[in-house]
């Protein structure tokens, strides 16, 4: 089974996410939280589901969209790793390109 995995830096979009979305409708906040968390939690199922971040177009580097934030992870043998969620109109960072791991 294909283990998921959150890097910190994603972990700290998800929550500047919801702590920026909570200041206008905490209730959209939480609503956010639960669909994100929905895709996030099947993408072990179905790891290619994504399309490949056109920015980089590398098949190990995949992205979920939800409204106008991307949920970009790495494909692995033996994880999912979630790397960041951002706002669509957001460059991503260069520093998400890495060499694939060899497990």
């Amino acid at each position: 089974m294909v283990k998921l995995r959150w890097t910190k830096r994603a972990a700290q979009d998800f929550e500047d996410i919801c702590e920026y979305l909570a200041r206008n409708s905490e209730q959209y906040a939480g609503v956010f939280a639960e669909r994100v968390m929905a895709i996030v939690e099947a993408l072990p199922r179905q790891p290619r589901l994504g399309a490949m971040v056109p920015e980089y177009g590398r098949e190990d580097l995949r992205e979920r969209l939800f409204h106008n934030y991307r949920i970009v992870y790495r494909v692995h043998r033996s994880a999912v790793v979630v790397v960041t969620i951002t706002h669509g109109a957001r460059r991503l960072p260069a520093d998400l390109v890495e060499p694939p791991d060899n497990d």
